[in-house]
C-alpha cells in the first residue's frame, strides 16, 4: 500500500472535489510547483489510488429517480458465480457487496421507476437458478450519498 503525504492528502481532498481544477490552481491551494503536482497525480494513478476521472451524473436528472438496496441469499456456494456474471453484466447495479450475515450479497441499484424495479428483480436476480431470497428497500430520500473518501485515517 502506498503512503501518503499531507500534500497527497490535499491533492486528493481537491480532486475529489472537482478534478476538473487547472494545475496551476492546485498548486496555489497546495503552495506546492505546477510540475510537483503533475508528478504526484501521476504517481498517485500509476499506484491505483486514484482508479480514474470520472463525471458525476445527477441520476435523477437522467430519469433514475428510484433507488434501491436490495439483500439477496442463497445457501448453494454454486450459485455465486452465476448471480455476479449477471450483476456485473447490469447497468442497474451501482454496487455489489459481499455481506456477513443472513445474506450473501447486498445491491445498490438505481431505476427509473418500480416497474423498472420489479423487472430488474425478475429478470436478472430472479433469474439466476439457486437465488432463495431476497429482500428490497426503497430508498424515500438521502441525507448524505457521496463517492468521497476520508483520508484522514490514511497510512502516511
Amino acid at each position: 500500500m502506498a503512503k501518503l503525504d499531507d500534500t497527497d492528502r490535499q491533492l486528493l481532498m481537491l480532486l475529489q472535489e472537482d478534478d476538473r481544477q487547472p494545475l496551476a490552481a492546485l498548486s496555489e491551494k497546495i503552495g506546492v510547483a505546477v510540475s510537483t503536482i503533475n508528478d504526484r497525480i501521476k504517481r498517485l494513478v500509476r499506484s491505483g489510488i486514484i482508479s480514474g476521472f470520472h463525471a458525476h451524473v445527477a441520476p435523477e436528472a437522467a430519469g433514475l429517480n428510484l433507488l434501491a438496496f436490495i439483500m439477496v441469499g442463497w445457501s448453494n456456494p454454486k450459485v455465486e458465480a452465476i448471480f455476479l456474471e449477471k450483476v456485473k453484466a447490469s447497468p442497474d447495479v451501482l454496487e455489489c457487496h459481499h455481506v456477513t450475515g443472513a445474506w450473501n450479497h447486498l445491491l445498490k441499484v438505481r431505476v427509473g421507476t418500480t416497474r423498472d424495479l420489479e423487472r430488474f428483480l425478475s429478470e436478472t436476480i430472479k433469474a439466476v437458478d439457486g437465488v432463495e431470497r431476497t429482500e428490497t428497500l426503497i430508498t424515500l430520500s438521502s441525507a448524505k450519498e457521496t463517492w468521497k473518501v476520508s483520508l484522514e485515517a490514511a497510512p502516511s
